[in-house]
């Protein structure tokens, strides 16, 4: 049952998506153009597809059980030790929840084609500098603004959502915050002792199917299907269902929608960014495979060593030592890092980071994760310029601006955070989450604190 897309732009998808996994689709592509919108045809090459092999010259190990996963990846320092007092602990974790959500907000105006595609001849973090030029507000001071030259000179044009500049005074609904809020619940509800077969009845109790997207949407489809004659309890063959759950017909398992489900999780292991990675891949494990599981282990890390460690390059590498060292994940965050430490200025590093991974996705996990290792290396602690850096970027922005913002927030703190970012949200979230539409944005900090200290203990 096709999902997200018709039959064939799945089958098209998933040719990429081979490609990328090391296989040989030669041919495919014909293939799949001569069979039209014969849904049979159509199935069999994407059997063919799932069944070829990984070329033996591929040189990546990229494993999607957490076993394997923990075999392969590097030294690290798995749980930090901080001796924060309970003010401290309680600002660092209102500085996440806000840092998300300024971030997001930020993003979210320029969350379409534009803006993470590029058009009219302009990479899409042009268009990004370009509206904010023709808007007077350059470089990036604020919230994006409704109205830009650009939108005739150029063609551009945002969405006309309630987080611009003009209209914004909270945060709004967006999936960025749901999944953080039902990382939250999950923790509160269960603790540790859930796996993905638990995410999968959250959604379907929590989320309508017009709340997910790409992966995400397939994984519900096929969570219905696997569990249709189910009723109670996790069926003891779940683990030999969970595969077909997360791959069928889902050729977006590596992209981005594990990653910005990490955040609920990870503020639950505040220090602790082995356990973090742990609860991030049990969450991944239910839509995404390999580097789409890699991403939201890797960001789960560094936002839970925020909340002790300060230094961005080291924040960063902590998140690598959770994923394997030979993953293409792994590869292209050490060459953005180097592309941070060598950039001159913020357009200098934008245009480098997309040149470097304009080959992928606009909502691929592995060039939105450079991007937000980038900006966070690029901004040496300064959350204004870590934020906007991670937005101008492009591609997945509100993703991206969200996820930076976590991890500043975390770290710096919400005293820390500049009044002018902060305030105009006025403390305030809608999640479209029952209990969470609206709620405090600061209660939801306060939660994430008590789930925390129970999990600590």
């Amino acid at each position: 049952m096709a999902g997200w897309a018709p039959l064939r732009d799945l089958v098209r998808e998933e040719i990429q998506q081979r490609s990328e996994e090391g296989c040989d689709v030669q041919g495919f592509v014909e293939r799949v153009e001569a069979a039209g919108n014969d849904d049979q045809q159509l199935l069999q090459l994407y059997e063919q597809l799932m069944a070829l092999p990984v070329r033996g010259d591929f040189a990546y190990e990229e494993p999607s059980e957490l076993t394997d996963i923990r075999r392969l990846r590097p030294e690290g320092p798995r749980r930090l030790s901080a001796a924060h007092s309970e003010e401290v602990w309680r600002d660092k974790f209102y500085g996440a929840w806000l840092g998300r959500s300024v971030g997001c907000a930020l993003g979210k105006p320029v969350e379409n084609s534009h803006f993470m595609r590029g058009s009219f001849g302009n990479p899409g973090w042009r268009n990004v500098q370009l509206w904010f030029e023709g808007a007077d507000a350059w470089p990036i001071r604020g919230y994006t603004p409704e109205f830009s030259r650009a939108e005739q000179e150029v063609g551009i044009k945002v969405n006309k959502t309630h987080s611009l500049r003009e209209r914004i005074e909270h945060m709004e609904t967006d999936d960025d915050i749901r999944y953080t809020v039902l990382g939250l619940l999950m923790l509160e509800e269960r603790g540790l002792d859930w796996d993905s077969w638990h995410i999968g009845k959250m959604w379907h109790r929590l989320l309508t199917y017009g709340q997910v997207c790409t992966a995400e949407t397939q994984a519900y489809l096929n969570f219905t299907q696997a569990t249709s004659h189910i009723h109670g309890q996790k069926p003891d063959d779940w683990e030999s269902r969970k595969d077909w759950v997360r791959t069928h017909l889902n050729p977006y398992r590596e992209w981005i929608g594990a990653q910005i489900r990490a955040d609920g999780f990870a503020y639950g292991a505040a220090g602790n960014p082995e356990l973090a990675a742990d609860l991030a891949w049990r969450d991944a494990s239910f839509s995404h495979v390999k580097n789409g599981i890699y991403g939201e282990m890797f960001v789960a890390a560094m936002i839970a060593a925020a909340f002790v460690e300060s230094d961005p390059e080291r924040i960063v590498a902590i998140g690598l030592s959770e994923i394997p060292r030979g993953c293409r994940l792994a590869h292209d965050i050490a060459l953005a890092v180097e592309i941070a430490k060598q950039a001159n200025d913020q357009v200098e590093l934008v245009d480098r980071i997309w040149e470097a991974f304009k080959h992928y996705d606009p909502v691929h996990t592995n060039n939105n994760a450079a991007l937000v290792a980038a900006a966070l290396v690029f901004a040496r602690g300064d959350f204004e310029l870590a934020v906007t850096t991670a937005v101008l970027g492009g591609w997945d922005t509100d993703c991206n601006g969200a996820t930076v913002g976590s991890i500043m927030g975390a770290a710096l703190g919400a005293a820390a955070l500049p009044a002018s970012w902060t305030e105009p949200l006025h403390d305030t979230l809608y999640a479209e989450v029952s209990g969470f539409h609206p709620i405090a944005i600061s209660a939801c900090a306060e939660r994430s604190y008590q789930v925390f200290r129970k999990l600590a203990h």
